[in-house]
């Protein structure tokens, strides 16, 4: 009986705090008129329901383990004084609120929501407007970000803030929100084992997803749209990004992804569709390609420079002004197993893959790079004529980068 005792005892004060949680209604009428009131009387782990209406408040702290509900989505107005919700407690959730009026500042990144050195967190269905900086993660972990909705309205960048940031933080899921007009829709820094899954971020100043010095993240089934200059990824290992769409970012120097500094990555089913670059690569090493759709892009992929052992196998190149760019004549990757719309070979054998390898690096692609005003020569027969003699005496494009295998029928 003295066991059975002691273990009741044990269960109880693991659990006793919930057991005893209350919620605490938050109203013009009620008793309990602000958020911050609300805060100040709640014990740990008490619900906050707040009742549809408009809060005219900043500088929320949370300071304690908390679920901040919203009811029809009641309005927080920061009438532009700065930051409006601040956690710095664990296990904190924020659920269904209404925020608008950021204040903004060339000193302070004032975000309507601020995580700070917390863990188990979750923010879920909030509606984001008129901000500096949205969701902002600070040395933070274990928490999730999922199905928000930050509509910025950012002109210029010099005054403007992302999204979505994560800083210093781990184990975080992003999931399911749509970022647009803003900076940077998503952004990491310093930021290990996350999930960025299932995000529409578009129609953004810069990055539709910016991140550096950042390792063993996955981004999954995300578009990316539309943005002043695509993704960038730089100075970070062991990424996998599977399954997402870099689509219309267009721009003198835009591209769906640009990759700087990035080692033993895997980049797999992708489709990269009317960026002005596909993919923009320099730096980078071991990385594999596979099952990517490049489709009308300017460039399907730039190499830069100093980009090794990569392998490029089973992508479709289809209607490309360019498949390929390369600014070296050696070559260190494999390109094995792609399917080429402008390949025009043949396969006598009939299995599937041509009999003459195929050359990605066009001539006139080379004289572009070097003297772009060319490129209004684009479709003309003086271009077909240096692309056929450069095919059939290779002179400034790498010897050895060729397709020996190239696929007859798109990959499925």
């Amino acid at each position: 009986m003295g066991r059975i005792t002691v273990l009741f005892c044990f269960l109880l004060c693991l659990v006793g705090n919930h057991l005893w949680a209350g919620t605490i209604t938050v109203c013009g009428s009620c008793e309990v008129k602000t958020i911050k009131q609300g805060i100040a009387v709640a014990a740990d782990f008490d619900t906050l329901l707040i009742k549809k209406g408009t809060y005219k408040e900043f500088n929320i702290q949370v300071t304690k383990p908390l679920t901040i509900i919203g009811e029809n989505y009641p309005v927080i107005d920061g009438e532009d004084n700065g930051e409006i919700i601040t956690v710095v407690s664990n296990n904190v959730t924020i659920d269904g609120l209404f925020i608008i009026n950021v204040g903004t500042s060339y000193t302070a990144d004032y975000a309507a929501i601020r995580v700070v050195q917390s863990e188990n967190f979750l923010i879920q269905n909030v509606v984001l407007e008129k901000l500096f900086f949205g969701i902002y993660l600070e040395k933070s972990k274990n928490g999730r970000v999922y199905h928000n909705k930050i509509i910025g309205d950012a002109v210029d960048e010099y005054n403007s803030g992302n999204g979505i940031q994560l800083w210093y933080s781990q184990n975080i899921v992003v999931e399911r929100n749509i970022v647009q007009h803003v900076r940077d829709g998503i952004y990491l820094e310093f930021s290990d084992n996350i999930t960025i899954e299932n995000n529409i971020s578009s129609d953004n100043l810069r990055y539709g997803l910016h991140f550096m010095f950042s390792n063993d993240d996955i981004y999954k089934d995300n578009t990316f749209e539309n943005n002043g200059a695509g993704v960038a990824v730089m100075f970070s290992k062991r990424i996998k990004m599977l399954g997402n769409t870099f689509k219309k970012n267009w721009g003198t120097t835009s591209f769906g992804v640009l990759l700087k500094e990035i080692n033993d990555a895997e980049i797999t089913g992708n489709t990269f569709e009317e960026n002005t670059v596909g993919i923009s690569i320099e730096g980078s090493n071991r990385i594999n390609y596979s099952k990517n759709n490049f489709i009308k892009n300017g460039w399907a992929i730039k190499v830069r420079g100093a980009c090794y052992s990569n392998t490029f196998n089973h992508n479709n190149f289809m209607y490309n002004s360019f498949d390929l760019a390369y600014n070296s004549n050696l070559n260190d990757n494999i390109f094995e197993e792609n399917y080429w719309s402008d390949y025009t070979g043949y396969d006598l054998d009939r299995n599937g893959t041509g009999d003459i390898p195929y050359r990605p690096v066009k001539l006139f692609s080379y004289i572009v790079n070097r003297t772009p005003e060319t490129i209004i020569l684009l479709r003309s027969l003086f271009m077909d004529i240096i692309d056929f003699s450069e095919k059939v005496s290779p002179v400034f494009t790498p010897d050895e980068l060729v397709d020996a295998k190239p696929l007859m029928k798109k990959i499925k």
